[in-house]
């Protein structure tokens, strides 16, 4: 079984457990490609596809947070009512919060195995004895580092966005925690306004990154 198998390389070797391995991305890259036999280029695609799915549910639940604003901003008829909603607005700013710092994980995971790819990818220029070869590999090299130089820009720039949606929700619930009142729930209006643009322009610019992403993943995987 695989399993065992890195179980019995790891003692040999004298490397750490698995487990206390998990928090180091630079070993956590070696032991997919050296012990689970998966290559860095596959390990890049692999990232940036789960970044991909992060940034969809992200998506998701940012825009479910905005619903609930929207929601015990219309009111309600009793106290009880506006204490249920306010507890799901709680619930989806919390939400919002780990889905925030889940993404910017993904991402920081795309960057450090890109950076070990094209680090090999660059020393291994130097290899070849083949002046043709050398110049194919460096031209593949070249569009697939622009690729992902585009790809991880855009995530940068969506994740980016997170903050002031973030920011504007955590003003919002705390206000509410202490404020449970048509008066001044009303007076959130404004806000919410504001809210509902950053969310979209949140949305629209994660939208893109999932699009870089597609597009990437397809040049990479199919090259």
């Amino acid at each position: 079984m695989r399993i065992v198998a890195i179980s019995i390389v790891s003692t040999t070797l004298g490397l750490p457990s698995l487990g206390l391995l998990a928090g180091c991305q630079a070993t956590n890259v070696w032991v997919r490609e050296a012990l689970l036999g998966q290559a860095k280029r596959d390990q890049l695609v692999s990232s940036v596809e789960a970044a991909r799915e992060e940034q969809t549910e992200a998506k998701e639940t940012f825009s479910s947070a905005l619903d609930e604003l929207l929601a015990i901003s219309a009111g309600a008829e009793s106290t009880r009512e506006l204490e249920s909603q306010y507890s799901k607005v709680e619930r989806a700013f919390s939400a919002s919060e780990a889905k925030a710092k889940a993404v910017r994980k993904r991402i920081d995971s795309v960057e450090s195995i890109a950076d070990r790819l094209f680090g090999e990818w660059t020393d291994e220029l130097g290899e070849y004895t083949n002046e043709d070869f050398r110049r194919k590999a460096e031209v593949q090299l070249a569009s697939t580092k622009e690729k992902y130089e585009g790809l991880i820009a855009s995530m940068r720039r969506a994740a980016s966005k997170m903050d002031p949606v973030l920011a504007a929700f955590k003003d919002q619930t705390l206000f509410l925690k202490h404020n449970l009142n048509a008066q001044a729930i009303a007076s959130l209006a404004t806000d919410l306004e504001e809210i509902r643009v950053d969310v979209s322009e949140l949305i629209a610019e994660m939208e893109a990154a999932i699009a870089e992403a597609d597009t990437f993943i397809a040049s990479v995987a199919g090259g």
